[in-house]
């Protein structure tokens, strides 16, 4: 039987891979060695991103929303959480505000 512990890291990896699929090729799970780096995320490799990855079959989003926010706000980074459950898509999460900020920055408002 695989503990959280495990099945945490084998989801870490999997959404590496992921972005890696996708050509964001420097994307690592990172070693949870906070007081080495200072970064709490569970993957580098996404440039002004904070990123919470969970792979659960019962998430609640509100606390792991909270939890990114708390350890993006000590880096200056977006926080958001990148969940899935089994034979599920992966999804994101990330509060309205910080969607509405990179929206308007991406190409897609069109200036708005």
């Amino acid at each position: 039987m695989m503990n959280s512990r495990d099945k945490g890291a084998r989801g870490e990896r999997e959404f590496a891979a992921l972005c890696r699929e996708q050509g964001f090729d420097n994307v690592k799970r990172m070693q949870q060695y906070c007081g080495n780096t200072g970064d709490a995320a569970d993957v580098s490799g996404l440039p002004g991103i904070h990123a919470e990855v969970k792979r659960v079959e019962r998430l609640n989003i509100y606390d792991a929303i909270g939890q990114a926010k708390r350890d993006a706000k000590k880096l200056g980074r977006t926080p958001v959480v990148f969940h899935r459950k089994n034979r599920c898509e992966w999804l994101v999460t990330m509060t309205a505000d910080d969607w509405f900020n990179l929206y308007r920055e991406s190409e897609l408002s069109n200036g708005v």
